[in-house]
């Protein structure tokens, strides 16, 4: 095995080529990576404060606050006052974003099928439990 092939080299690898990819099939859209990754973390997590948005996806708050400027700009995102904490926005998608999502969850579904070509459905599902397990341990730090 060549030191290109470590685990965290391949993985890295596979990581930039997926995002790449991505952002080839996004082409023509209105989307750029960056906010499609936000709309999507908004739809597994509706009333997310921006904060907690923020450290999930590993970007700066003031980052994360001009994506969100660009989505609620193009009628995707609201803000709403956080009740518990006055000075705290949460965040929820608008019926707007469901056409967004359907795009974004075709295109993933495009690239993991690419990305999976040649695997048996064991093989693929095989892949799933591991990158999981490898998650869950690194995680649980």
């Amino acid at each position: 095995m060549g030191q290109q092939d470590t685990l965290g080299f391949l993985l890295a690898d596979v990581s930039r080529l997926m995002r790449r990819a991505f952002q080839q099939r996004l082409e023509g859209s209105d989307l750029t990576l960056a906010q499609a990754r936000t709309l999507v973390r908004i739809s597994r997590h509706q009333g997310i404060r921006q904060v907690e948005l923020a450290e999930l996806l590993e970007i700066q708050p003031i980052t994360l606050a001009r994506l969100i400027d660009q989505l609620a700009a193009g009628g995707l995102v609201e803000r709403r006052s956080d009740p518990h904490d006055r000075r705290a926005y949460q965040l929820f998608l608008t019926a707007a974003a469901t056409p967004q999502l359907d795009a974004i969850q075709r295109v993933g579904e495009a690239i993991r099928i690419a990305a999976l070509k040649g695997f048996s459905d064991d093989e693929a599902a095989l892949v799933m439990v591991v990158l999981r397990r490898m998650r869950d341990n690194l995680s649980a730090r």
